[in-house]
């Protein structure tokens, strides 16, 4: 009896199953299917000169600053400048009513010469009476007197000269001049104003700007990180008191021109921990205004021999300290803890555990196990281009 089509294809249907589970295991006894080989992208490690440079932030401060108060008394004449225009050295900013003035200088002068008048006289007299009083004509006591009135007439004329050159002195003071030569800001008074001598409030200040200092700090902890680093022969120093500066400016762009360093404060501010530096910027333009926010690129030293890798290669345990996959010779992975420094650009600045010529595992770390055999291919990023500048920012 022949059987039924709908029997026929149940029979199909478990055929074809059947075949399908078998196909999944292995014949009895048989080795396990070998696993792939892991694929990672390695770049091999390279020493190069990088020139170490700390990015500080800071503020601008003119190299002179001149407060212009009157030294006498008096009402204000004219004021003799433009706020906010270049003065020089000696340039007159105001001038004071000089009436009075005038006249006491010619009062000092007429007393002057009868001082001097008088002292001929008294000159001639004691002359007189010495040549007498050496033949006995007239008493010692004459000739003494008419000595001391001749001492006392030559104080009067000193005196007399002192008082008027006080009184040449405060006429010229009456014209109030620019001590330094700068840029001059508003001024707090107009004609008119009474002024006083050496009164609180200026009328008005000059502020040399070319060139100009910036002040910026850094802390002392870094400092003596650096000098060990010096010290141990490390870093290169890149000049004493004589490192190149960068600045960039509050709005992001860059200062053209570059400063030099030129002071370094001598004690620690105890609150802040940290010490004061100086550089030194030309400001041929003025774009550099006292009391702007800048942040300062300074150089201060090279490293010949770092090594950078990129920060992607760079794993943590579980304690959170940095590791690197790196591949031996035997094809091989190894587990390097490292020692990094700071931050440069996209990679780190490591100062132990990998060195030059080592095999550095960048793609695939995910993936790997420390002891397993790997299949090694060019980083994807290709080789980057030399670094030559590593900056840490401090705040």
């Amino acid at each position: 009896m022949s059987a039924s089509p709908r029997s026929t294809k149940l029979l199909l249907a478990l055929a074809v199953a059947s075949a399908l589970a078998g196909c999944g295991k292995p014949p009895m006894g048989g080795p396990p299917p070998a696993l792939e080989t892991p694929q990672v992208g390695v770049v091999k490690v390279e020493a190069q000169r990088l020139a170490l440079t700390t990015e500080l932030s800071g503020r601008t401060a003119p190299v002179q600053v001149a407060d212009v108060r009157p030294q006498v008394g008096g009402i204000v004449e004219a004021r003799k400048f433009t706020e906010g225009s270049e003065v020089h050295a000696g340039d007159l900013l105001f001038q004071l009513a000089p009436a009075s003035y005038r006249a006491s200088l010619a009062s000092a002068q007429a007393a002057l010469d009868k001082a001097q008048a008088s002292l001929v006289t008294t000159k001639l007299k004691a002359d007189r009476y010495a040549e007498l009083a050496a033949i006995k004509a007239v008493s010692q006591q004459d000739a003494d007197d008419a000595k001391a009135s001749l001492a006392q007439g030559l104080a009067d004329v000193a005196s007399a000269k002192a008082a008027l050159e006080t009184s040449r002195i405060n006429l010229d003071y009456t014209r109030v001049i620019s001590p330094i030569t700068g840029r001059i800001g508003r001024s707090s008074v107009t004609a008119g104003a009474l002024v006083t001598a050496n009164q609180s409030t200026a009328l008005a200040t000059v502020q040399q700007l070319d060139p100009i200092y910036v002040d910026v700090t850094q802390s002392s902890v870094a400092l003596l990180q650096l000098r060990r680093q010096f010290a141990s022969g490390q870093l290169a120093s890149a000049g004493a008191d004589a490192a190149r500066v960068t600045l960039m400016l509050e709005d992001g762009s860059r200062y053209p021109l570059p400063g030099k360093l030129k002071f370094s404060e001598v004690s620690v501010d105890q609150n802040a921990g940290t010490i004061v530096l100086r550089a030194e910027f030309p400001n041929p333009k003025g774009e550099l205004l006292p009391g702007m926010y800048v942040r300062a690129g300074l150089e201060q030293g090279v490293n010949e021999s770092a090594i950078l890798v990129p920060q992607a290669a760079v794993t943590r345990d579980s304690s959170g300290n940095p590791t690197a996959f790196v591949v031996g010779n035997d094809g091989r992975i190894q587990l390097h803890p490292l020692t990094v420094g700071r931050a440069v650009g996209d990679k780190w600045l490591v100062t132990d555990g990998i060195k030059a010529g080592d095999t550095l595992v960048v793609d695939g770390v995910q993936r790997i196990r420390p002891g397993e055999f790997v299949q090694v291919l060019p980083h994807d990023a290709g080789p980057t281009p030399p670094v030559a500048t590593a900056t840490v920012a401090l705040r």
